[in-house]
C-alpha cells in the first residue's frame, strides 16, 4: 500500500519521537539500525523528512535528528505519507487506469474509493505522540525481535 521509503519514514518518525521523548537524538546510523533500512537510503529519506519540516536535525558531534519538545507538534501518519508518497494513494485508482473516476469507474472503483477513504481517515487520526507513547510503555513494537 505504501511504498518501501514511506514505511521506512514512518518508522523513522516514530523512532525519534520515542527518542525525544527521552530528551535525546538519534544519529542517521542508529536510526537506520533502529528501522532495519539500509542507510544510504536513510540517510535520503530523514533529509526528505527534515525538509518537509516533520524532524529537525543538528549536524556535529553532538547532532542528530530529534522532534521538538519545546514546539509539540501534533504530526498526523499523514503527514508523513504525503511528504513522501504524495496523494497518489488517496486519490489513484485501484487497477492504475488514469481515466478512471465516479463518472466513468473501473470494477473495482466504489470498493477501492471506499477503502481509500478509510485508509485516510485512519491516517488522519493517528497522532504520531500517541503512537510514539504506545512504543513507549511497550504496548506495540516497531521493530521485530
Amino acid at each position: 500500500m505504501f511504498s518501501k521509503e514511506c514505511e521506512y519514514a514512518i518508522r523513522a518518525v516514530l523512532y525519534i519521537s520515542t527518542q525525544s521523548q527521552n530528551a535525546q537524538s538519534s544519529g542517521m546510523k542508529a536510526i537506520a539500525a533502529a528501522i532495519d533500512s539500509p542507510e544510504a537510503f536513510t540517510a535520503k529519506i530523514l533529509q526528505k523528512l527534515t525538509r518537509a519540516n516533520l524532524i529537525q536535525s543538528v549536524k556535529g558531534p553532538n547532532g542528530g535528528f530529534f522532534m521538538d519538545a519545546q514546539n509539540p507538534n501534533k504530526t498526523k501518519l499523514i503527514d508523513i505519507v504525503r511528504a513522501i508518497d504524495g496523494d497518489r494513494i488517496f486519490t489513484g485508482c485501484g487497477l492504475g487506469l488514469k481515466q478512471c473516476n465516479a463518472l466513468n469507474p473501473c470494477p473495482l472503483h466504489h470498493t477501492f474509493k471506499k477503502i481509500r477513504d478509510d485508509i485516510q481517515q485512519m491516517l488522519e487520526s493517528s497522532d504520531l505522540d500517541q503512537l510514539a507513547a504506545d512504543i513507549h510503555t511497550g504496548s506495540a513494537f516497531l521493530r521485530s525481535q
